[in-house]
């Protein structure tokens, strides 16, 4: 039976109202804007994805694609060889000009304070009238040793342990001079207590000054070797990305002579052998560069280094042997014995055996013959000495301390041959140094920015013999 059209349905039979769920406190909505955003850019990249998918199918895309690769390929490996390179060639640059002569500073640091201390020693000795030559060379050694020390402050910033060495330098230096000063005014009246200021200035350096001075050696000569093998590391990743670029452009040219059967596509050709060019001078430069660094190493560096400690060894020997007579005996070792003696002879020995170093390693006759002539000065150094100690052990101090300081026939004469002799083997090997490592330093000249241009060069060249094919399909 049908309703009439006026009646209304009872209010339980009626549909009830539906009432919108609210949403929770701190919930995000389906519909929200940051979801609707993250929506769309997966919606972008894969819409970008089929259209590179289907680019790769046709021949015009696949061109695209391989000449935007290449592309890239070829400016990487410019970037990465320049980036490498450069930072080679800095650090050449420093081991010609920051790092080692630093490191030779710090050697005539260390060699000035010892010829002092020797200088003061043998002024002394020679009584209250002190040579003018003898006090020449020890003024001339502290002006050194000074000068160098100020150099040596304004070009160690970046060094902490250096300047600590170089402050406690700057800060026992005068106190050393004010000690020797005491001695030469009580050795001028003849008061014997000037012979124990002599020794107390004596200690100060060698127990506080000459260390200082060999740790601002080592700090200096490890700042070399480690610009050293910055500049020896070989550049792997230009390397690798340089031959990676080479075998892109030429499976794409390859495949271009496989698919339109013509030999030559100009464009990629210059591209190859631009890439060529900077790989050949890549790996030549380096190799050159690294072969004359380490030359400069092995031949001049590993050479001043022996030298400059048989150098110092000599002049603590000398100012040892010096001391003796000064002493007179009154400095002994736990075991009774001259302590100045005894170190004479440890000194005399180092000296030996580094002399010995240097002959292995001197590479020519310029350099083995100033040697071979201070390992000859040495023995009679050393024969002589024993002379003098037989003299003055006899009693005889005047005739010994003629035999130490004499003009002739004194060990002092033997000394002072040995000085002569390093320092020519010392500059000889410096120009060997300076040399081999100015040569290494010049291979690298101009192939950072030459591998940027021929990248860029190489890439402009491969972008335009892939548009020459893509003009086809025009």
């Amino acid at each position: 039976m049908v309703n009439p059209p006026n009646v209304r349905e009872p209010e339980s039979r009626q549909p009830a109202a539906q009432v919108p769920a609210q949403p929770r406190p701190g919930t995000r909505r389906v519909g929200s804007p940051l979801l609707e955003r993250g929506r769309g850019l997966g919606e972008s990249w894969a819409e970008t994805r089929g259209r590179l998918r289907a680019a790769a199918t046709t021949e015009p895309g696949r061109l695209w694609i391989i000449g935007t690769v290449v592309a890239v390929l070829v400016v990487a490996f410019g970037g990465i060889t320049a980036w490498e390179i450069s930072d080679r060639s800095a650090a050449a640059e420093d081991v010609v000009s920051r790092s080692q002569p630093l490191s030779a500073d710090a050697a005539s640091i260390y060699r000035s304070l010892a010829d002092a201390d020797t200088a003061a020693a043998s002024g002394f000795l020679a009584g209250g009238q002190e040579p003018l030559d003898v006090r020449k060379r020890y003024d001339t050694d502290i002006a050194t040793a000074s000068r160098l020390l100020v150099k040596a402050a304004a070009n160690t910033s970046g060094s902490a342990d250096s300047a600590q060495q170089i402050a406690k330098i700057n800060e026992q230096l005068p106190v050393y001079n004010g000690l020797v000063e005491q001695a030469r005014a009580n050795n001028r009246q003849g008061f014997p207590v000037g012979g124990a200021y002599l020794r107390f200035a004596n200690q100060k350096m060698t127990t506080e000054l000459l260390p200082a001075a060999q740790k601002l050696y080592e700090a200096e000569t490890g700042r070399l070797y480690e610009d050293y093998g910055q500049a020896d590391t070989w550049p792997y990743a230009a390397t690798v990305l340089g031959l990676v670029a080479l075998g892109g452009l030429v499976w794409a040219q390859r495949r271009n002579y496989l698919r339109t059967n013509r030999v030559f596509n100009h464009g990629l050709l210059a591209a190859t052998a631009a890439s060529t060019v900077v790989v050949l001078w890549l790996v030549v430069g380096h190799a050159v560069a690294a072969s004359d660094l380490s030359t400069s190493r092995s031949h001049g560096q590993e050479s001043l280094k022996v030298l400059n400690d048989a150098r110092i060894s000599s002049l603590q020997a000398r100012a040892n042997e010096n001391l003796t007579l000064v002493a007179r005996g009154a400095v002994l070792t736990q075991d009774g014995k001259d302590l100045y003696e005894a170190e004479f002879t440890s000194e005399m020995r180092t000296l030996n055996a580094k002399l010995g170093d240097a002959a292995h390693l001197a590479d020519d006759s310029a350099g083995a013959t100033p040697v071979k002539s201070a390992q000859a000065d040495m023995a009679a150094w050393q024969d002589r000495h024993a002379t003098a100690r037989r003299t003055d052990d006899s009693g005889d101090y005047d005739g010994a301390l003629k035999q130490v300081i004499g003009a002739t026939g004194s060990t002092g004469e033997c000394f002072d041959k040995v000085d002569a002799a390093l320092d020519s083997a010392l500059a000889h090997e410096q120009q060997e140094f300076t040399s081999a490592a100015t040569d290494g330093r010049d291979a690298l000249t101009g192939l950072p920015v030459g591998a940027a241009v021929l990248a860029v060069l190489a890439a402009a060249g491969a972008g335009l013999g892939i548009s020459r094919r893509l003009a086809e399909y025009r």
